[in-house]
């Protein structure tokens, strides 16, 4: 089996519509795909309507959350999606997404850089407008080569010149309440320094005790050491390791199913989540 456990649809910042991605992921020779857009569940609809027989779908989410003044990710898998107490938390997340752009369009502007409200508004559509949406307009106007150019210092990264703050859960708070929601945690690249500031081990480790089930290892911003160390703090903690692309279409330059899950560890965020259950394909006809 083939396991991609971290993808994006333009319900968020992908540029695969939910049909489109798991067409794509049926393609690409996968045999279970998780949607995962940021802090909605909007695409799950549209991506069962589609889904081809052969393929199953995985619902989940990647929550924003910050801690001791860092950034992280929670991907949330097979939780409760109408749980009301992480829905609320859901909303509040992405009803201060557009301020934020906002925010981040009005610094770059103070920086010489001609981007509009308007031109991010069309980039980001009908998805959740975030970061790569403002990224994505720095690159039609040539400030940068492509979007991953503008999660540096001098733009868009965690404390950058232009960089604005949103509301984010504690990841002790998402951790008790995807649990609430029968779902199932993992910790979505926890070292990718490339994206700035990462969480110390302690806080991994914290975690952990905290209810968290595992952690991303296998993904494209990991390196060899870096996947090797993580392997040896989830043997030391006890937690599941994953594999992912963190697909989002033609915005990144990774391809579905570059890196994967192995299936007993599929199969054991199956057997611990109780709020949703895998989507098996039945030669879906949505688009």
């Amino acid at each position: 089996m083939r396991i991609d456990l971290h993808t994006h649809s333009t319900a968020s910042d992908g540029t695969d519509t939910p049909a489109e991605l798991v067409r794509n992921a049926a393609a690409a020779g996968l045999d279970v795909v998780a949607l995962t857009d940021h802090d909605t569940t909007r695409g799950y609809a549209e991506a069962t309507a589609a889904l081809p027989a052969g393929l199953t779908l995985v619902t989940g989410a990647e929550l924003s959350c910050r801690v001791d003044g860092i950034g992280l990710h929670m991907l949330a898998y097979l939780f409760d999606p109408e749980e009301p107490e992480l829905s609320r938390e859901r909303e509040l997340v992405r009803d201060d997404r557009v301020p934020r752009a906002r925010g981040m369009v009005a610094k770059l502007q103070e920086l010489g850089v001609p981007v509009t409200w308007e031109q991010v508004a069309r980039i980001a559509g009908d998805g959740s407008v975030g970061r790569p949406h403002v990224a994505e307009a720095m690159v039609e106007l040539g400030i940068v080569g492509s979007v991953s150019d503008a999660f540096v210092p001098q733009w868009l990264a965690d404390g950058g010149r232009a960089y604005v703050g949103k509301h984010e859960l504690d990841p002790f708070d998402a951790i008790r309440l995807v649990k609430a929601a029968g779902g199932v945690t993992v910790f979505a690249h926890p070292l990718a320094l490339k994206r700035g500031r990462v969480v110390p081990e302690t806080v991994i480790a914290e975690l952990a005790s905290a209810g968290l089930d595992g952690i991303e290892v296998d993904h494209m911003d990991h390196d060899a050491p870096t996947r090797a160390r993580l392997r040896s703090l989830a043997a030391e903690l006890g937690l599941l390791t994953t594999g992912s692309s963190d697909y989002h279409g033609a915005r990144k330059a990774v391809r579905l199913g570059e890196c994967t899950t192995d299936p007993e560890i599929y199969g054991e965020i199956t057997r611990r989540a109780t709020g949703a259950f895998p989507v098996p394909g039945a030669g879906g006809t949505g688009r």
